[in-house]
């Protein structure tokens, strides 16, 4: 198993690293835009650190259906707050969520450590950013769809094994595009391209995902699977749930937990590191 390399930190197999989500939109689906104002978004950011995130994950376009965010406004929601953070918190590992290359460049520049692509690799270019500027990849699964879409009755013979094959081919590209081998994650992408079967079905299996030798990230927190698998729960009632997985998770492999919550995520996961002790 690799060990994970960002910023002079190091996350070997079994260490826990926490990644705490900043989304500087109007239309989040958790916060519904508390941290949109800048402000806010800077102030949430010191407190999960706080808190005890290991990561902060800066992200400025909601994941799902929304209006259309350009890559010009996408860089003024992300651009100054990551430059703002690295000010503050000059020793934090910034994350940026977004699949765009042109937005990659200048957060990398503005000092990120390492991008999130949580869409699968559609912009073969966040690779070539990653490696000029010698920072971190996500490489993610989300069913070969288009960003910000949510498919109609997806279908995998096997959707362990497809996301397995598919995060697993985007990481040796990363690095045969220059991106160093200790700074590439791999995502199963919970619900993104999924239905709730197939994000349980991975949670279960995920320990064939930690058996590829990848660090695993996994971001459950507070999504539709954990609502629908608990009879249908509304988002802000999800938080139990979200735990349970983050356990379930750790207890497999997993590496870097991506969470609204910090500190009930760094218990949680205290408690499962002494369970496993």
């Amino acid at each position: 198993m690799s060990t994970l390399r960002l910023r002079g930190r190091a996350f070997g197999p079994g260490d826990y690293a926490i990644m705490a989500v900043v989304n500087r939109t109007p239309d989040s689906f958790f916060d519904r835009g508390a941290t949109f104002g800048f402000g806010a978004a800077l102030d949430a950011a010191s407190r999960l650190i706080d808190e005890g995130a290991d990561i902060v994950d800066i992200g400025g376009v909601k994941a799902g259906p929304g209006d259309e965010v350009d890559p010009a406004e996408e860089i003024r929601r992300v651009a100054d707050l990551v430059a703002a953070v690295r000010a503050h918190h000059p020793d934090v590992i910034i994350s940026v969520d977004t699949w765009r290359s042109e937005v990659a460049e200048v957060v990398a520049e503005a000092g990120a450590d390492l991008l999130n692509d949580t869409w699968g690799g559609v912009d073969p270019g966040l690779a070539e950013v990653a490696a000029r500027h010698g920072i971190g990849l996500v490489c993610a699964h989300a069913g070969r769809v288009e960003p910000r879409t949510r498919p109609h009755r997806i279908a995998y013979a096997d959707v362990v094994a497809d996301v397995i094959g598919y995060t697993t081919a985007l990481a040796e590209k990363a690095v045969s595009a220059g991106v160093r081998k200790d700074a590439v994650l791999i995502d199963p992408a919970h619900d993104f391209g999924k239905n709730t079967w197939h994000s349980l079905e991975i949670s279960r299996r995920l320990d064939e995902m930690v058996a590829t030798g990848w660090p695993v990230l996994v971001a459950v927190s507070n999504k539709d699977f954990v609502g629908e698998t608990l009879g249908g729960l509304p988002v802000e009632e999800r938080h139990a749930g979200t735990l349970a997985t983050l356990a379930v998770s750790a207890l497999q492999g997993a590496r870097v937990f991506r969470v609204h919550d910090a500190a009930g995520a760094r218990t949680a996961l205290d408690v499962v590191e002494r369970l496993r002790a």
